[in-house]
């Protein structure tokens, strides 16, 4: 295979320029399909990013005073814009991350509607005006930016989960420095071209790329950096809620998930297997709200495994840039060799292996893992406890629905859950008992722009998308106002 590399922009954008890191550093970026090096990028630390926060202090009090409709304008460019170079950034996409390029474009045209939804919303910062007990006065809450927000990405939705932290801090008037993962920065990249040509200020979007630590070390030092937004581990995000406590700093934290989907008796068999292939394997399971435990009612269990196995054998594994390729490589290395050890566990533990189950060797090159179904599985098995990210699906048995429900619930996380079936008790039931922050009744794909995204326990804090989004960079003032 040809070695193919992208023509975007490879240096950081700050106040208003692109930049080279200071001390002159670059890092190389591989497609994970074959190892080919696409890009090499400007790759710097703490030094670049206290610069892009300056920069984004200074413009703040500016775009903080913009009308809410002209900072919707430079939104919905940058929305029209994504959509015309739609192929362009999901190519990209693609060669940095691996999913097919069917995938990368729906979540371009995702991340489109985000930023034309945030456009929009940020219209509607309302304010309210409180009844007096005292008719001297008059009180008033009004809504105001939180400030500089620094927003940390990781490199599964190198495209939609940036979105869901930029779009809406602009549409308030809050001032962004933008950390993506070192793997997927070049979309990110594409992003903000279209971003600069919409119109944004020098110095109100910036985009450093540098190590993590020390840049996270900025965001935390810097008392300008007012919020940090972040999504990945759960590990990593406990340490930002420490670190966030020197200067009692706004966090928003999407954070890891294991969420379990749910099949009742009364569901259609064939058209829920495919749906939980679908859900499984999407993006090769490095999903935070992919379904990675899945209970079967016992009625259908053996019907539902049937019709699974047929149709995970049946997925087209290849590059995804090849027509048809349902499932890509996974993203590094790392990520292979802890999905073959998720199911060597299992095996170990007497797991049986229905399809799949190691390192694809069709390929030469590139992190290839064939996806894998398995039963017999138990709860001292690590795809049990540990959130798995990878192309696994663990097939389980229920009888009772109290019983599904603690199963279900007996975890640290609380991101994501699906249920099927088509009785509308159960559905209800269903929906006040699980203990997650996204449910999907009989839909595998709930997340959406207009809808709150966001986790329980120690998935997360705070929501992103929908009116929480916004408000999720917003202050609320009280004015008590004496009148004569």
């Amino acid at each position: 295979m040809a070695t193919e590399t992208v023509s975007v922009s490879t240096r950081m954008y700050i106040d208003g320029k692109w930049v080279d890191a200071l001390d002159g550093g670059t890092l190389k970026i591989e497609n994970p399909a074959n190892e080919s090096i696409i890009a090499e990028v400007a790759y710097g630390g703490r030094a670049d990013a206290e610069r892009a926060i300056e920069a984004a202090a200074r413009a703040f009090p500016a775009w903080r005073s913009v009308s809410a409709y002209e900072r919707a304008k430079v939104l919905k460019k940058t929305a029209d814009l994504m959509r015309d170079r739609a192929d362009r950034i999901a190519r990209t996409l693609t060669l940095e991350q691996g999913k097919p390029l069917g995938e990368a474009r729906a979540e371009v045209m995702h991340a489109a509607d985000t930023f034309e939804w945030f456009a929009e919303e940020g219209k509607r910062t309302y304010g309210r005006m409180i009844p007096p007990a005292n008719m001297a006065k008059r009180h008033f809450a009004i809504k105001h930016p939180v400030g500089v927000v620094a927003t940390i990405t990781p490199w599964n939705f190198p495209a939609a989960l940036p979105s869901r932290k930029i779009a809406p801090a602009l549409a308030v008037g809050c001032t962004v420095v933008a950390r993506p993962a070192d793997q997927t920065p070049l979309t990110l990249l594409e992003m903000f071209e279209c971003l600069i040509e919409a119109g944004a200020p020098a110095g109100v979007a910036n985009l450093v790329m540098g190590q993590a630590v020390p840049i996270a070390d900025a965001f935390f030092a810097n008392p300008a950096v007012r919020k940090i937004s972040f999504t990945g581990s759960t590990a990593v995000g406990k340490e930002l809620i420490k670190r966030s406590a020197d200067q009692v700093k706004r966090l928003s934290l999407e954070l890891g998930g294991h969420a379990p989907l749910i099949v009742f008796p009364d569901a259609d068999c064939e058209q829920v297997a495919q749906a939980a292939v679908i859900g499984k394997f999407r993006n090769n399971g490095q999903v935070c709200i992919a379904p990675s435990r899945f209970y079967v009612h016992d009625k259908i269990a053996g019907n539902f495994t049937e019709a699974v196995v047929e149709a995970t054998k049946a997925l087209k594994v290849g590059d995804g840039l090849e027509p048809g390729v349902q499932v890509g490589p996974m993203f590094e290395a790392r990520a292979l060799a802890k999905t073959s050890a998720l199911v060597d566990d299992a095996r170990s533990k007497g797991a049986k292996v229905l399809t799949g189950g190691g390192r694809s060797n069709r390929f030469a090159q590139g992190y290839w893992f064939e996806p894998t179904v398995i039963r017999e599985v138990s709860s001292s098995m690590r795809i049990m406890t540990e959130e798995p990210f990878a192309p696994v699906m663990p097939l389980l048995d229920f009888g009772k629905i109290d019983e599904v429900i603690a199963a279900a619930n007996n975890t640290p996380y609380g991101l994501a859950a699906y249920v099927f079936t088509n009785d509308i008790s159960v559905a209800i039931r269903m929906a006040e008992g699980l203990e997650a922050g996204v449910i999907g009744i009989n839909d595998p794909v709930p997340a959406t722009p207009q809808c709150p995204f966001g986790g329980m326990k120690e998935s997360g804090m705070g929501r992103e998308l929908g009116v929480e989004g916004l408000e999720a960079y917003l202050e609320t003032k009280y004015v008590s106002l004496g009148i004569r």
